[in-house]
């Protein structure tokens, strides 16, 4: 269910990272190599990105498949960025949010995107939602489980956890709440990229004091993408990438 990348390094066109690769994320919506649930990333899309001096990002997202959107492909022509976040959508269940509910959500300095689906949705995150403040719910963006999710990730980060720490702990609550959901999160402040691999596929490409990508999947065949483990923590900036063992929690 979905797929998504994002990227930190010297400015490029858009369409350098989402477009031009021959297994782009373009080309991901209608034809990911190892995309496990689902085969076509149709209900949406979306990317977010820096510019430079502004903390706060630009978001371009539309309800219908990328490939539809002659818009974006001249967009992706003229609009480079140091750092974005970009997504592809294959909806969980069917709903009427249109692109409020395709990636990046975004609030202050952060972009967020799910790639999976949280088992038992609505009911079994009725516990977590709970806990929320009541004007937190009131504002989520759409009615879908990556926007809940993402509410439980801004909760974190606005009570001041770094961005792997609110992912750690967000998959944690919700894999709790509801064992078995698929919950790949990547998460960017423009400086840092924070993902996580748990219950689907996660790869990262390093050039080494230049540029890192994190996506779903890998956009060509060079020979220096890393896959991710399995219940995993990522921490990335274009110098350096951390990996770190997630736990399972306890019954």
């Amino acid at each position: 269910m979905c797929r998504h990348l994002a990227f930190l390094g010297p400015p490029v066109a858009l369409e350098e990272v989402l477009v031009r690769p021959a297994h782009g994320l373009y080309r991901q919506s209608w034809e990911p190599r190892a995309q496990r649930y689902g085969t076509v990333n149709a209900d949406g899309f979306g990317v977010g990105w820096y510019a430079e001096g502004d903390p706060v990002p630009a978001r371009y997202r539309r309800a219908g498949p990328i490939w539809a959107d002659p818009s974006f492909a001249d967009l992706a022509r003229v609009v480079r960025s140091g750092a974005l976040l970009a997504a592809v959508r294959d909806a969980t269940a069917p709903g009427a949010d249109a692109e409020a509910a395709a990636a990046p959500f975004a609030a202050e300095p952060w972009l967020f995107s799910h790639n999976g689906a949280v088992r038992g949705w609505p009911g079994s995150l009725a516990g977590p939602a709970a806990a929320l403040p009541a004007a937190e719910l009131l504002s989520l963006e759409a009615r879908c489980d990556a926007a809940l999710v993402w509410a439980l990730v801004l909760h974190r980060l606005r009570d001041g956890d770094e961005l792997g720490q609110a992912l750690a702990d967000t998959v944690h609550e919700v894999a709790a709440a509801a064992p078995g959901s698929r919950l790949n999160l990547l998460l960017t402040d423009g400086t840092t990229i924070a993902a996580t691999a748990w219950g689907d596929t996660l790869w990262y490409l390093a050039q080494p004091g230049r540029s890192t990508v994190v996506a779903s999947e890998p956009y060509d065949d060079d020979p220096h993408w890393r896959e991710v483990p399995d219940r995993s923590l990522l921490a990335a900036t274009p110098t350096d990438v951390l990996l770190t063992p997630l736990k399972e929690p306890t019954a």
